[in-house]
């Protein structure tokens, strides 16, 4: 739960709005708040970022221990 709601709280902190209608967000915006999110170092995966691991895994050399 805790890493859920600091995640949902960086969110809100790159202008998402819990009332905010989605069908109004642009493509563009939401590209770049993903990439955003996905060059952030997280615990869970060893303090690699999310396209760290994304991209080890595409390029056969996937290792989280």
């Amino acid at each position: 739960r805790g890493l859920n709601e600091h995640s949902n709280g960086l969110l809100r902190k790159d202008g998402l709005p819990k009332e905010m209608e989605f069908n109004q967000v642009n493509q563009g915006f939401i590209s770049s708040v993903a990439s955003k999110r996905n060059h952030i170092p997280r615990k869970s995966l060893n303090y690699q970022t999310p396209l760290e691991v994304f991209l080890s895994y595409v390029n056969g050399k996937f290792c989280l221990a």
